[in-house]
């Protein structure tokens, strides 16, 4: 999968619980945690749709999961 890709669609998920102006609490090493973690997913639910994923892991993140 593509690594911009993903790395844009965890930043709009992102952005969906801050608001406007606040920096979003992810560093590099953030993302590629994110990242691999959605991969994992992915692998294991093959038919899992990858915002769903995505979501989900976000989800996790932010909530200390």
């Amino acid at each position: 999968m593509d690594k911009k890709f993903i790395y844009k669609m965890i930043e709009n998920i992102f952005k969906q619980y801050y608001q406007h102006g606040e920096n979003l609490p992810l560093n590099k090493s953030d993302y590629d945690r994110l990242y691999e973690e959605i991969l994992t997913v992915k692998a294991t639910e093959t038919d899992a749709d990858l915002y769903d994923i995505i979501n989900d892991v976000v989800y996790e993140f932010l909530s200390g999961a």
